[in-house]
């Protein structure tokens, strides 16, 4: 084991905790603001999966469920190594994950691209292994594309954001944008329930939204 490595380091291959083979929780069925499912693996017809990371999940999910096209939200865990970890062993460091959350949506209602620009308003994609005082590879900024359209996408619009923050005096995006398989079940592991809809749960709960406070260029 590496006793140098920070919490601000990835965990390199084979150093991550190996975790379990099952989700040692349970998951309630139904979505408490969209009644719908909260486990998606099976989408309505014509649906599709985005997911993204952006610092603490409970604010990144509320923000995601008041978007009219959404069919449900979920906040999980993506982008590591460790299987079906808990949030403890993510937020200690030694998983690889970053805190996601999982939109199944209508493209006929909302577009993906609007997706993005939204994941970009509402979080700082310039600050590496962190969001505001949330200091950690947990909080790190991903968006994991769902298809090769979707992957697309995603980088021109980082491209189009990233020219307009430089023009602002910001520094470089550090998102991690990935394309990924969303029938593996290593893509994205659930949280706990307890996480699921935090907000509407916890109303006067913890919202990080370390913004740029710069809007998406029309």
């Amino acid at each position: 084991m590496n006793f140098r490595r920070t919490k601000t380091t990835l965990p390199a291959p084979g150093e991550a905790l190996a975790g379990r083979p099952e989700r040692p929780f349970h998951l309630a069925s139904r979505h408490l603001v969209l009644d719908a499912p909260v486990e998606t693996r099976d989408i309505p017809a014509g649906h599709e999966v985005a997911i993204f990371g952006l610092g603490c999940f409970w604010g990144a999910e509320e923000l995601y469920w008041q978007i009219p096209g959404v069919w449900s939200t979920s906040v999980g865990y993506a982008g590591g190594q460790t299987r079906n970890p808990t949030y403890e062993e993510v937020c200690s460091g030694r998983t690889g994950h970053t805190e996601a959350v999982r939109v199944v949506f209508d493209p006929k209602v909302v577009a993906y691209a609007d997706l993005v620009k939204r994941f970009f308003e509402v979080h700082d994609p310039t600050q590496g292994m962190r969001q505001g005082n949330d200091v950690g590879t947990q909080y790190r900024s991903a968006i994991y594309a769902t298809t090769p359209e979707q992957e697309q996408t995603a980088r021109d619009l980082t491209k189009e954001y990233g020219e307009e923050l430089a023009r602002r005096g910001f520094d470089e995006i550090t998102t991690e944008i990935e394309l990924v398989d969303d029938a593996d079940p290593a893509t994205y592991y659930y949280a706990e329930d307890h996480h699921q809809q935090y907000l509407f749960k916890n109303p006067h709960g913890y919202r990080c939204h370390a913004t740029t406070g710069v809007p998406f260029p029309a």
